[in-house]
């Protein structure tokens, strides 16, 4: 949905993860080999979707779309490692096993952390969108993925709503 540029570093996976889901639409393609997901492991990825959905809608001020599990609960259950690269002595968390999603995505968590960008990756407040999008605005206060959709529908549901 959005004209936005992709997320930063490892937010990119997660922003990809999220927007899996089409909500106006329904098409759910998590199922793409981009994730390197089995049919027994869709059931897991969608929660762990759904969770990661809600704290970004929480990263824009607005409260989860559905009941779901709690993001640090699925995060507690991701093995990951601290490396520490011998040339510069500079330490990351990574995934302890390239494979699992939910280490992948523990690990960029981690890191956008570090770097101070995870708040910055927000859930679009269209109710029939949702569409995770990393806010580049100067003030951090953006609201919908695209302005020119989801921002042009809200404004004029305000404007027709004063008649």
């Amino acid at each position: 949905m959005s004209e936005r540029s992709p997320a930063p570093g490892g937010l990119a996976l997660i922003q990809s993860l999220v927007n899996t889901l089409d909500i106006e639409s329904g098409v759910d393609s998590l199922g793409r080999a981009e994730f390197g997901l089995t049919e027994d492991e869709l059931p897991a990825a969608r929660e762990l979707r759904e969770s990661l959905r809600a704290a970004l809608l929480a990263h824009a001020g607005h409260p989860p779309h559905r009941t779901v599990t709690p993001l640090g609960e699925l995060l507690a259950r991701a093995p990951v490692v601290v490396t520490v690269d011998a040339g510069d002595g500079s330490a990351a968390l990574a995934p302890a096993d390239e494979g699992p999603l939910l280490s992948r995505v523990a690990a960029a968590v981690a890191q956008a952390l570090v770097e101070g960008t995870w708040t910055r990756l927000k859930a679009c407040e269209a109710v029939d969108c949702h569409w995770a999008y990393y806010d580049r605005s100067p003030a951090g206060r953006g609201r919908w993925c695209s302005m020119q959709v989801c921002g042009a529908r809200a404004k004029m549901r305000r404007y027709r709503a004063k008649d």
